[in-house]
């Protein structure tokens, strides 16, 4: 999820100073409670434990049977989907509290719920962990879609499917929040993988994985796999789910080699996409129109957000070579489902979606890209006789955001101790036999600009900028306040002090 600066903040200090197939769009979308899927078909049982050992490339492998740390046992320690949210268990506090937790990559808080709340089973009662030791600090943080509030604090912290020891972490607990817990979902607090920068309610509130790495001495490493491949887990019996493996990367969860993209901003895992293309066909805008604000991979958004002259430009794109011409415009917004008879698959009406993103060596790109079924995504069940869907694509006011839609056709490695991520064909992105992503690289990227990243100042930046523009402001206030309240002591010639010197009376009058 990734935050979003208030827009009062910047007001305020800004004004002072298809004919093939019968299809159907008469369904509101309603808020659909689903973000995530994993499914893996890996046979662990003859791999063993293994140490942290180098690929060559700088990155951990569990290939050393005489090691400590075992991979192997944060295989599926994922639950969830990709309308509800991809989920790990912990245990917080003493004596342990079990949660699910939420894993986002774009924040920076961990956070629990404290307090009861009508679409949560259970939460965090600080009030019976001994060991929980409240800061006094207020915190609050709001997402794209969301926001809540609490106090710091710190305990301890333990993960049944991670890596081996507790950690004393930060820990924010929710008191209130607001379109933030919804209904249907099964996690009870939010793990923020990102960097320090984006920390609330400043950067010394160190974001978790930074303990875990300082405290446990593991390298500098996670990598994630989603398994939903765009199958909405409401309509299968099995639960969909998935693997964080922190401390390296895991073999078994990927097939082929790890293209990596540097990361340009340590603050959200920022990236610099060059360019799109919708089938084989080029979209042909400049690649700074991709980076707008800024491009990241967020595993906490559901959909694949795109700018919105990016998006229009996907939009027209996919309408002028899907063999149906005639879809709604509320199925491209979001408000309207598009349906079928049953068993009757939308997919061959659509094309691939690819981004090119730049490697590191920065004169070469590769590309990424997923399958229709990946980004029209299924929904629900109507009344048994029609299945729909719902576009995996969204408009955006806030950059390019690369979530959950693209990140399940992948297995992701966040290596930051390279400030680089990996991108790889996931296992688990299988559906019928079919892959549903695919890898393909180098290509020269001496047809784009050498910097696409350029664009408007960082959030950070630009909330410094307004709080300094709402001091000026506010002392000009003051000036101005004097001015109308304190007389303008001019004498008469007797000395004394005039009613008619007063600003406020001149006002009254």
């Amino acid at each position: 999820m990734a935050t979003t600066a208030s827009f009062s903040v910047w007001a305020f200090a800004f004004s002072f100073c298809l004919g093939v197939s019968k299809c159907y769009f008469s369904i509101p979308l309603k808020i659909y409670t689903g973000s995530y899927n994993f499914s893996s078909e890996v046979d662990v049982t003859s791999l063993r434990p293994g140490a942290l050992t180098s690929d060559g490339n700088g990155l951990s492998l569990a290939s050393d049977p005489t090691g400590t740390v075992n991979f192997l046992d944060m295989v599926n320690n994922l639950e969830g989907d990709s309308g509800r949210g991809y989920y790990i268990e912990m245990s917080i506090g003493t004596p342990g509290q079990k949660l699910n937790i939420l894993v986002d990559t774009g924040s920076s808080n961990f956070a629990v719920a404290a307090a009861p709340h009508p679409f949560i089973t259970h939460y965090f009662d600080t009030a019976l962990s001994s060991t929980y030791d409240s800061s006094r600090r207020t915190v609050g943080v709001r997402y794209t879609q969301g926001n809540w509030e609490g106090e710091l604090g710190i305990d301890r912290v333990t993960i049944p499917m991670g890596p081996n020891g507790t950690i004393t972490i930060n820990i924010a607990a929710i008191l209130s929040s607001e379109g933030f817990f919804l209904p249907g979902v099964n996690w009870q607090g939010i793990l923020g993988l990102a960097y320090p920068m984006l920390s609330r309610p400043d950067s010394s509130v160190e974001p978790f994985f930074n303990s875990v790495v300082r405290q446990l001495g593991i390298p500098d490493i996670f990598s994630l796999q989603m398994c939903g491949a765009g199958l909405s887990a409401s309509n299968t019996a099995d639960p969909a789910g998935g693997s964080l493996i922190m401390g390296g990367v895991e073999p078994t969860l990927y097939q082929g080699s790890v293209w990596y993209t540097p990361i340009l901003e340590e603050w959200y895992y920022q990236v610099e996409v060059l360019k799109l293309e919708v089938g084989n066909q080029n979209l042909d805008l400049d690649c700074r129109e991709y980076n707008m604000d800024k491009a990241i991979v967020d595993s906490g958004t559901t959909l694949l957000r795109l700018p919105v002259n990016v998006f229009n430009a996907v939009v027209g794109a996919i309408t002028r070579s899907s063999l149906i011409q005639d879809f709604s415009s509320g199925f491209w917004d979001g408000t309207k489902l598009a349906c079928w008879m049953k068993g009757e698959t939308p997919w061959r009406f659509f094309p691939k979606l690819s981004i090119y993103l730049r490697a590191t060596n920065t004169s070469q790109s590769f590309r990424i890209t997923i399958l229709p079924q990946l980004y029209i995504q299924p929904i629900t069940d109507v009344d048994g006789t029609l299945d729909c869907f719902r576009f995996g694509v969204s408009s955006s006011a806030n950059g390019l955001v690369i979530g959950a839609t693209v990140m399940e056709g992948f297995y992701v490695v966040f290596d930051r101790a390279q400030r680089r991520l990996g991108f790889s064909l996931s296992n688990c992105a299988v559906n019928g036999g079919v892959a549903l992503s695919e890898i393909a690289g180098p290509f020269s990227a001496a047809d784009v600009a050498a910097d696409c990243s350029t664009g408007p100042l960082k959030e950070p930046l630009l909330w410094v900028i307004s709080y300094a523009l709402m001091a000026i402001c506010a002392v000009i206030l003051i000036i101005l306040l004097l001015l109308l309240v304190l007389p303008c002591r001019h004498r008469d010639r007797s000395g004394e002090i005039t009613d008619e010197s007063s600003l406020v009376r001149h006002r009254i009058k």
